[in-house]
């Protein structure tokens, strides 16, 4: 398990008794390390500015009793936004229908980039994606090193939507 992971399974706790859930945790810099925490309401709603500061007083606690990253580092809460990062197995289903850039962490067939529709989770649990230039594919979770939603008028027009409710 790396420090990521490590700090994510930490804070998961704290985060999950006031009504969020980690999108995200990425530790990025090694001089002056950064520490990213993106996060969501547990009803996969947007989180604020006020939401933010609270998260990021709380996993301040518990970092400071656990201290995981040697020194000093700069903590950064914040929401995914709208072109959000898929990490969790969940996201693939939510976020069905949406164009999405999805990257191996090892090629099949030598690819290892698909650009297409989400089209959700089969019944074991794998991702599939509708490219355009060919059949729909079916990837495994844990091959993904990074997937994130594509920026469209229709994910646009959706996020819209969703903060209207």
């Amino acid at each position: 398990m790396d420090l990521a992971q490590r700090i994510q399974k930490m804070i998961t706790p704290t985060i999950k008794d006031q009504g969020y859930e980690i999108v995200r945790v990425q530790i990025t810099g090694a001089k002056h390390p950064r520490l990213q925490i993106m996060a969501e309401r547990a009803d996969g709603t947007c989180i604020d500015v006020e939401d933010c500061a609270t998260i990021s007083r709380s996993i301040s606690a518990v970092l400071d009793v656990e201290d995981p990253i040697e020194g000093e580092f700069t903590l950064e809460v914040s929401s995914p936004g709208i072109d959000r990062p898929l990490t969790r197995l969940q996201d693939y289903q939510t976020w069905a229908g949406f164009d999405v850039k999805i990257e191996l962490k090892t090629g099949i067939d030598g690819r290892k980039r698909y650009l297409g529709r989400l089209l959700g989770l089969d019944e074991e649990q794998r991702i599939l994606i509708e490219c355009e230039e060919d059949e729909p594919h079916t990837l495994a979770f844990e091959d993904v090193q990074r997937a994130k939603l594509m920026l469209t008028d229709e994910l646009i027009a959706a996020a819209a939507t969703e903060q209207t409710k």
